[in-house]
């Protein structure tokens, strides 16, 4: 039998990532029906990567803090799905450099407007001072734990 706990009684780290998850799955709904159904939460930290511009493989791997393995691995899913590609670089021949295809430049964009959108609703349902201060709020939990500057080089990850 299942303890229930109202909502609102739960530990702020159950919540903030409860909530976290609601808004990846109402992200993801809505990018399925834009036709990127086959996106997943994880793509978008390898697209926060190369987004700041063409990378290696192996720049890849340290920024996200991997194996060159399972940057090749993620890497090697995002071109199958048509999302990323490989290309010579103009200074090396010898080193490919990751970029976005079209299609993955056109999920990025699809994601912001949708998350703008998300953010809009939120804030005409509960307020805009009150999805502010949420804001607010989980920004200054992430000082305190001192994760912004992993935040900010997206290198924060779902713990072990």
């Amino acid at each position: 039998m299942a303890v229930e706990v109202p909502v609102a009684d739960l530990d702020l780290s159950d919540i903030s990532m409860f909530a976290g998850w609601a808004m990846a799955d109402e992200l993801l709904r809505r990018l399925a029906a834009d036709g990127f159904g086959d996106l997943r939460v994880h793509d978008g930290v390898v697209f926060q990567h190369v987004l700041a511009g063409p990378l290696s493989i192996t720049d890849l791997a340290g920024r996200m803090d991997v194996t060159q393995q399972a940057a090749s691995k993620a890497v090697a899913d995002l071109e199958r799905r048509d999302l990323l590609e490989r290309r010579p670089s103009d200074r090396d021949g010898r080193t490919r450099l990751l970029r976005l295809t079209e299609r993955g430049r056109a999920a990025v964009a699809a994601g912001r407007r949708h998350r703008g959108a998300l953010d809009a609703e939120l804030a005409a349902a509960l307020g805009p001072a009150r999805v502010d201060a949420a804001r607010a709020l989980l920004a200054e939990v992430l000082a305190h734990l001192g994760a912004v500057d992993a935040v900010r080089t997206r290198r924060i990850r779902p713990p072990a």
